[in-house]
């Protein structure tokens, strides 16, 4: 079976207090995890979402993993090609921002078979529902 991972995150301000959600779903059932920082952005929530849900997985698997974030879907499967071809460089040749996370997640990519899926924010996915309510939780 292949995993399926939600992910989302907030932030109240931004920079300001952030969260960050997933849920993994495997043949075992839902479990979720949850985090936050003090002082971050909602973009550097959105990376530490799929980051920390990856760490969770000790074995190679296959794995879809939904995002409601363009940024995040777009960055690790497009994007960042042309920022490691470039020296980390964006195309108006300024330092790609996130640059640490962005490692972390393609570091935490190499170790799966990850397929990625883009899908709209607060539109009734029940999954996607759930992962931005707790990712807003902890904004608070």
């Amino acid at each position: 079976m292949k995993l399926k991972i939600y992910t989302d995150g907030a932030c109240s301000g931004n920079p300001g207090k952030g969260g960050w959600a997933a849920i993994i779903l495997d043949e075992k059932g839902q479990s979720n995890i949850s985090g936050g920082e003090s002082n971050t952005t909602n973009n550097r929530m959105e990376l530490m979402a799929p980051i920390m849900a990856l760490k969770k997985i000790k074995t190679k698997s296959e794995i879809i993993i939904y995002t409601d974030s363009r940024y995040v879907k777009d960055g690790i499967t497009e994007w960042i090609k042309k920022w490691k071809l470039n020296n980390w460089k964006n195309s108006n040749k300024k330092p790609v921002k996130n640059k640490d996370l962005w490692v972390k997640l393609d570091d935490c990519c190499q170790k799966h078979n990850v397929s990625w899926k883009w899908v709209k924010a607060h539109a009734g996915n029940k999954f996607n529902d759930l992962v931005d309510e707790l990712a807003v939780s902890k904004t608070r």
